[in-house]
């Protein structure tokens, strides 16, 4: 069950990946927060919901980040194209769209078994 947030709560969190742009002392302001609320307060009783709406903003962006790496397949001498796919890659990877990895195990030799000594 959803938590109940106060209406200036509810602001900073709408606020905060749109107009502030990740800036939490921005959010804080454009929620309508004076300058004495503490920013480190606010943040503190929003820990939750600011974590769980990072994720919302990342997931959302994934597909941004799809289509920028397909686009540097199509144009590899795209100036700074190494930087923009590896930002792609990292958002990709904290979002669970992560490359798969197989490896394959080769045995040549064969296990001796030997029976244990008697010690005597």
């Amino acid at each position: 069950m959803a938590r109940q947030l106060t209406e200036k709560q509810q602001k900073f969190l709408n606020v905060l990946f749109d107009e502030a742009r990740g800036n939490v002392v921005e959010a804080k302001r454009l929620a309508g927060y004076s300058d004495n609320n503490s920013t480190s307060e606010i943040v503190k009783s929003l820990k939750e919901e600011i974590l769980e709406i990072t994720q919302l903003f990342m997931a959302r962006n994934a597909p941004r980040a799809a289509v920028a790496m397909v686009g540097g397949l199509l144009d590899p001498t795209e100036l700074g194209i190494k930087e923009k796919m590896s930002a792609a890659k990292e958002l990709l990877d904290r979002t669970g769209l992560v490359k798969t990895e197989k490896m394959q195990v080769e045995n040549t030799g064969g296990v001796m078994l030997l029976p244990p000594k008697n010690n005597e």
